[in-house]
């Protein structure tokens, strides 16, 4: 006899956060900039969270970081995007895009919003690296 597979709620929500953090990471690696080097970037923090972007350096030695990150945290989700550079006094970095948290109590919904963000993070990069770069001329 054969038994049906049944997944239950919890592995099917660990398989939609792989897929979408599969998703996420292919956004970024798609990042590139003819005038700039970069490196792919993940890190995982404590208790349950995650961080993946891209850093850019630009020819002034400044890194440029382009990240999201999503964190389960109690009952809920917490999911962050943000761009960011280093200062050139090298003092603290300095804002340049900074999505609002969001707090959902939903997996599918945290991922949704995941997705979002690491797209609009993603579109504005090249913009981004492009006026830095203007200030540097």
């Amino acid at each position: 006899m054969i038994y049906p597979f049944r997944v239950d709620s919890e592995s099917l929500a660990a398989a939609g956060l792989l897929a979408a953090l599969s998703r996420t990471v292919e956004i970024f690696a798609d990042l590139r900039h003819p005038f700039v080097r970069h490196e792919h970037v993940s890190t995982f923090f404590p208790p349950a969270g995650v961080r993946v972007g891209v850093a850019f350096v630009l020819p002034d030695g400044r890194e440029v970081r382009f990240e999201v990150s999503v964190a389960a945290a109690g009952d809920v989700f917490h999911v962050e995007g943000s761009i960011t550079v280093e200062s050139l006094t090298g003092a603290a970095s300095e804002t340049l895009l900074d999505l609002p948290r969001k707090v959902l109590p939903d997996v599918r919904d945290a991922l949704a919003v995941l997705d979002d963000y690491a797209s609009d993070v993603a579109e504005a990069a090249n913009r981004v690296i492009d006026r830095l770069l203007e200030e540097l001329a």
